[in-house]
Parts: structure tokens; sequence; C-alpha cells
């Protein structure tokens, strides 16, 4: 994928859509770059995402995005097309730092106080989500960023490559069982069912938000590090395996009780049931307040001083004809 940062290394390019530039990269992953850009008629700094029209996945993340634009907590996309003639392009609205970023700058351990707080807005972005008919399907701490400026305590949810219809929005028919599918997503998130090949649905995603938590009380999950020496399948399956057998009350060891009644909640719901959004969140906002803490988004790189501000003095490099690339 870094061929596609590679190609517009030393480029003079017009302007994406007349108006937006491309400048530093901020990232890839497995389907695309993003760099960071600038809205030249607003002035105002973008994120610009671009794929290699090989496949339709960031079409597919556009047309999820337009179905979430009125949403709190999901980018707001600005522009979707095509240039040079090989590549698809999505201008969207720049955010901050995502959590796993934000996880390592913390020395790999959140507090109690920001991991509820996060996990309030995570499962009410799953919600929102959800009502929409849509299921992620690669819940994992690089795909929750924190907003800027105004919006710097928001929570969003980004990256719906992956994502994936589970409902008819006329019918409501939610979609059949199958079995003997490969995992899609992250295997260290992944919930038990995935693993074990069956479709995931919403109850899936909310048992990933679980091991997130986890994750970031204890600084690490039992099943890191296995051994590279096993396949992708192999490891998948030995990850799985350790999920499956490992009891909650280890998994959980030093995590508030309340983790195993959410793990346990989870992977006890039906393949087509709604889960109970609002009790879930309901659990973690007594536990802050009974551990003392208020809701007032102070996190824990807020403590810090950290901050969200990274992204937001870039030198900008704007000609009304050409975009340099850096």
């Amino acid at each position: 994928m870094g061929t596609i940062a590679t190609s517009f290394k030393a480029k003079k390019v017009h302007l994406i859509n007349e108006r937006y530039q491309i400048q530093e990269k901020l990232g890839e992953g497995s389907f695309g770059v993003v760099f960071n850009g600038l809205d030249t008629k607003k002035n105002e700094r973008v994120a610009i995402k671009l794929e290699v029209r090989t496949g339709s996945l960031l079409a597919k993340e556009w047309h999820t995005y337009k179905l979430l634009r009125n949403a709190v907590g999901f980018p707001k996309v600005r522009w979707f097309g095509q240039i040079m003639p090989f590549y698809d392009v999505i201008v969207m609205d720049l955010l901050g730092k995502n959590l796993g970023e934000l996880f390592r700058e913390c020395g790999n351990r959140f507090s109690i106080k920001t991991v509820l707080i996060l996990a309030d807005q995570m499962i009410s972005r799953l919600e929102y989500l959800h009502n929409m008919n849509i299921v992620h399907r690669d819940i994992k701490p690089e795909n929750f960023v924190m907003g800027l400026g105004n919006t710097r305590n928001t929570l969003y949810l980004v990256d719906f490559g992956l994502s994936k219809r589970f409902r008819d929005s006329y019918t409501n028919q939610h979609i059949s069982f199958r079995d003997g599918k490969n995992l899609t997503g992250t295997a260290r998130y992944a919930s038990i069912n995935t693993h074990q090949g069956i479709e995931a649905t919403r109850r899936d995603e909310l048992e990933s938000v679980g091991y997130v938590m986890i994750y970031f009380l204890r600084g690490s999950l039992p099943w890191q590090g296995i051994t590279k020496k096993l396949c992708k399948k192999q490891r998948h399956t030995k990850i799985g395996e350790i999920k499956r057998d490992m009891k909650l009350d280890d998994l959980c060891r030093q995590c508030p009780k309340e983790l195993i009644r959410y793990i346990s909640y989870c992977r006890n719901l039906e393949f087509t049931e709604k889960p109970d959004y609002t009790s879930l969140r309901q659990m973690f906002r007594d536990l802050l307040k009974n551990l003392g803490h208020e809701y007032n988004y102070d996190y824990e790189w807020s403590e810090k001083g950290s901050g969200n501000s990274y992204l937001s003095t870039f030198p900008c490099n704007y000609n009304k004809d050409v975009v340099t690339w850096l």
C-alpha cells in the first residue's frame, strides 16, 4: 500500500475537485492511505483517503458515511470521486489521534475513569450504527478516533471498508445464520463466534468492545504474542481457543466485576437478538459514579497535557493551480 504514497512524491498534481490539497501522509491500513489535507476554499483541514481502484471498498465506505452523516461521532464526508484515473478518493473531516496511539502515549494503560467514559461512547456509536442496519466488523482501538477543537472530547468511529448490512432497511429482515466463514476484522478483538466462523452480528461488535476495554485496563490481552511460527489461520484458531477456554474471572482479573457481566451478556446474546444498549451504558455510568468520578471528559491524555491538537498547526503549501506533494 506504500506504493500509493510513493507514487505521489515529487509530483505536481491539480487540486482534487479543484479545492482539496494533499499534504503529509498520516497513516495507512490494509486498503488505503490517509493524508492530511487542506480545503483551499474554506481554509480548513481535512483528511483525504486514497485507494487503488481494484475493488469497491472505498465506494462502499462512502455510502456508509452518507447514511451516518447526521449522527454524532461519525466523520462527515465532503467529497468522493476518482483521480489519475486509478484511485478512489474520499475527503472527510480531519480528526485527532486514534485510541491505539493515545494508549501507547499513556504508557499502555488507561485509568478506569477514561475507559468507562470511552465505553459509554463506544456503545453509543455501535447502537446508532446498528440502528442503521450496519455492522462495522473491525472493532479495535485504531478505529476509534478523538475529535479536534470543539469536538476534542467526542469519540468517533471510523473505517467502514469491512462494514456490512445485517438487516434489510425496508423489511427489517435479519440476515440468515451462516457459519464456515473466514475471520473478518482483527483477531485480537474478534468475538468467539467470529473465530468459529459464524457470521458477525450486533452481539459480536459489543463483545469486541469488551476486549478493547480489558486491553485498556490491563495493558495487554492473554492471547497476545501467539508464536509467529504459526500461519495466520493457525494463529486465529489458537487465539479463538484461548478466548473460549479462559475463565472470565481470569480474563477480567484486575478489572471491575462489571466487565465480567458485560462479556457474559454479549456472549449469551442470540444471533438476531437486539442488545440492551441502554442498560449496558447505564451499568458503566453507575460504576463511574460509584467510584467517585464525574463524567467530565477528563481523559488520561488530558491530564498528561498531550491533548489532541497535534494536527492544528500544519504548514500550508497552497498554490491555486498545483499541489507540491511532500
